[in-house]
This record gives C-alpha cells, sequence and structure tokens, in this order.
C-alpha cells in the first residue's frame, strides 16, 4: 500500500513530538510525506486552503462569513485542506490510502454551523471534490466520542453516503445513518466487537468507493471523553476498517485525526496507525 501522511503545522502540545516520532515510518519507500508549507518553495509541497468555490458546495454563505470573524478562518481552511488534497492524491491514483494531521477537527461542522473547535468539515469538502472527478458512493466511520452532528446535518438525506458513529446512541435510518452507543466502562473487547458488528457488514453491503475515518482518540482512559477504551484499541480499529476497504474499495482509506488532548497516547497511537495503513511495522 502507498500511504500519504499529510503533516499540518500547528501550535499546541498534542502533536509536540511530530513529526519526528514518525521516523523509521518516512523511510519506507512506499510512504509518502506531504510537509506542508504555507507558501510555494520550488520543489516542495505546499497546502492549499480551501478554495471558496469549493467551500460554497458544504457549508452556507453564513456560516463562512462566520468563521472569517472568529481569526481562525485561514488556519481552518488550510487544516481542511488536507483533507481535500488527500482524497485528490488518492483519486489520481499517486497513492492509496492516507493519514491526515489536522489543527481542526470537522465533524461538528454543518451546513450552516460550526463548533467544538470544528469550523470546516473536512471530509464533507473531499467528498464534494470527489464528486467532481466522477466518484459517487463514500463511507464516514467515526470513531471520536462525540456524536459527528455536523457530518450528519450536511449528510443526513444522503442516501451515496454511509454515515456510522460510534457515540452516546443508538439510532439507524433508510438513509444509511447509524449511530452506536457507546456506554461509559467499555472495554477494548466490547468497542472492537461493536466495529466488527455495525461497521464491516454495512460497509460491505454499501460498497462505497472511499472510506472516511474520523479517528479521535477522546474515547480513551483519562481523556476528557473517557469511555474505558485503551490506547492500544485504537490501532486496532484501524486493522478492522483497513481491512473492509481492501476488501471494498481497493484500500481506498482517508484517516483524520480528530479529538483528543493528550500528547502522550497520540504519540503512542499515531506512528501504530500509520504502520498500520503502510503495510510496515513501526
Amino acid at each position: 500500500m502507498r500511504t500519504g501522511i499529510f503533516f499540518h503545522y500547528q501550535q499546541g502540545e498534542r502533536l509536540r513530538d511530530f513529526p519526528k516520532a514518525l521516523e523509521g515510518i518516512l523511510e519506507k519507500n512506499n510512504v509518502y510525506y506531504y510537509d506542508a508549507v504555507y507558501q510555494v518553495r520550488d520543489g516542495l509541497y505546499y497546502l492549499e486552503p480551501i478554495p471558496e468555490a469549493l467551500l460554497f458546495t458544504v457549508h452556507s454563505k453564513e456560516m463562512i462569513d462566520r468563521v472569517r470573524k472568529t481569526g481562525d478562518y485561514e488556519s481552518a481552511s488550510y487544516s481542511a485542506g488536507g483533507t481535500v488534497h488527500a482524497a485528490q492524491e488518492i483519486w489520481r491514483g499517486n497513492i492509496d490510502n492516507a493519514f491526515v494531521f489536522t489543527g481542526f477537527g470537522d465533524h461538528h461542522a454543518g451546513r450552516n454551523y460550526f463548533g467544538g473547535m470544528c469550523y470546516f468539515n473536512g471530509a464533507a469538502l473531499a467528498i464534494a471534490a470527489l464528486r467532481q472527478n466522477g466518484m459517487r458512493r463514500f463511507a464516514i466511520v467515526d470513531t471520536d466520542c462525540h456524536h459527528a452532528d455536523g457530518t450528519r446535518d450536511i449528510f443526513a438525506k444522503d442516501k451515496d453516503v454511509l454515515h456510522v458513529c460510534f457515540c452516546f446512541q443508538d439510532y439507524c435510518d433508510e438513509s444509511n445513518n447509524v449511530d452506536v452507543k457507546i456506554p461509559f466502562y467499555t472495554s477494548d473487547e466490547e468497542y472492537l466487537k461493536k466495529v466488527e458488528q455495525q461497521f464491516i457488514p454495512r460497509a460491505i453491503e454499501f460498497k462505497p468507493e472511499v472510506i472516511f475515518w474520523e479517528f479521535g482518540y477522546d474515547a480513551t482512559q483519562g481523556e476528557y471523553g473517557d469511555k474505558g477504551i485503551s490506547r492500544d484499541c485504537h490501532p486496532k480499529i484501524v486493522q478492522i476498517i483497513k481491512r473492509v476497504a481492501d476488501e471494498v474499495c481497493q484500500g481506498k482509506l482517508i484517516a483524520i485525526l480528530c479529538g483528543g488532548s493528550s500528547r502522550s497516547i497520540a504519540t503512542y497511537t499515531i506512528p501504530k496507525i500509520i504502520g498500520c495503513l503502510a503495510e510496515s511495522d513501526p
């Protein structure tokens, strides 16, 4: 598998060990490192902000104007741009899967609202871009602790998007929207069983062309959304999701970093997740 790593520089503590923590992975021949540079430099990849025309396909003008007033518009646009570029690189055939470091989350950003440090919905924008290139069916699996209300708002009536969210409630409708309740004090085994039972058969039946994984580690023990799972659960989750992606869509999988605050958990889990995507031992 050819794995792209889209690294977005940001202030803050949780990613302070990166990209150094990826040593041993970046040297792999099948790993492509897109190290964001915020200005044009010959010979280097540079991250582009989301074009306004693409933003308008997902978010309302009123919402975009409100984001501008926060002072975070440019950073949010660059952050979501990593997910869009990852999707485009997969569509072009340059990579098979990707891990996207973000400066902001995305799943609380709906069509006309935002919150929870999520300004623009990167997965939804990437899907809009892929649709412009002819792709039609997509799956989003969300293992962040909180409900993906923004993503649900955007795709609630879209039957070409399978949205499975592991959160606080059980819900299912005819438009391929599924919520799976994760109680407090859930073990790794119980969580992984729910992913196996609730996502895999749906994804196999749905046959998406690309799978997006909203990877939030805030449900980990000691985190602000602690549901009881250990830090070792997340690398096992990606193994499950990657397996189904390999089966139904030639491995086209984009992992998007979402919630979580711990530097040590990020440093421990992310290299293992990327190692799984690249089919190598980090």
